[in-house]
């Protein structure tokens, strides 16, 4: 698809932190339902591209255009509301405040958010269902990860971001947290998705960005990345 028919559009970025730059001429795109994988060596700007999406990190040059609209100036909290969720990869959940509190906190923009966006959340993730008045400290690694997407799906929004979702995980949790963000893509939600287990990230995407040195180094199908040679032995491990 054409870039004014996609959900996201990011056009030769650069961002960083103040005054350091960490990301150069980036470019990445998300299409309607789509589900994107960035990947690359620790410090390659995986997590920098996904903070200057959501404008939580300094954009110095280029734009981004989310869903027709240049949000490239905007704070987070604007973000939110043009239908954009992002799930960080860490201090995602209060643990002081109980399952229900968070999923409150998750939709404060709404005034009144619909009982059913709450109950489609436990129908993905029924374990929060369970567990409403426990506080979400008292749940386990994989369960506050659930917690932390459920926060992000309340808003019910076009794209979701996720952060190292299997960051931390226990090795026998990372196979449900992937299938679990399988079935929020194939439920119409579009994924940009940052992932240090790259080769399980690409299997399961529509498509991959490889960043290497905060450069864009190679786009395509998880497939074609994962067949490519010098993705394999630069990036992959052979």
């Amino acid at each position: 698809m054409s870039s004014d028919t996609s959900v996201l559009d990011v056009s030769h970025l650069d961002a960083g932190y103040g005054e350091l730059q960490v990301l150069s001429d980036v470019d990445l795109r998300v299409d309607p339902g789509e589900y994107v994988a960035v990947v690359g060596p620790n410090g390659a700007g995986k997590s920098t591209a996904m903070k200057a999406v959501f404008g939580l990190a300094d954009r110095l040059d280029g734009s981004i255009t989310f869903e027709g609209t240049d949000i490239t100036a905007l704070p987070p909290e604007a973000v939110i509301r043009e239908g954009m969720s992002y799930v960080p990869q860490s201090g995602n959940v209060f643990p002081s405040l109980t399952v229900a509190e968070n999923l409150r906190l998750g939709a404060y923009i709404l005034d009144d958010p619909p009982e059913e966006r709450r109950e489609a959340v436990f129908e993905r993730f029924p374990v929060l269902a369970e567990r409403l008045d426990e506080s979400a400290g008292t749940l386990s690694g994989g369960q506050q990860q659930m917690l932390a997407m459920g926060c992000a799906l309340v808003l019910d929004p076009e794209l979701l971001l996720l952060d190292e979702p299997s960051a931390g995980l226990a090795p026998d949790l990372v196979d449900e947290m992937f299938d679990r963000i399988d079935a929020i893509n194939e439920g119409g939600t579009a994924v940009l998705m940052v992932e240090q287990n790259a080769k399980e990230a690409l299997r399961r995407c529509d498509r991959g960005y490889v960043l290497a040195q905060g450069e864009n180094r190679y786009e395509g199908s998880g497939d074609d990345l994962l067949d490519d040679e010098e993705v394999r032995r630069q990036f992959l491990g052979g």
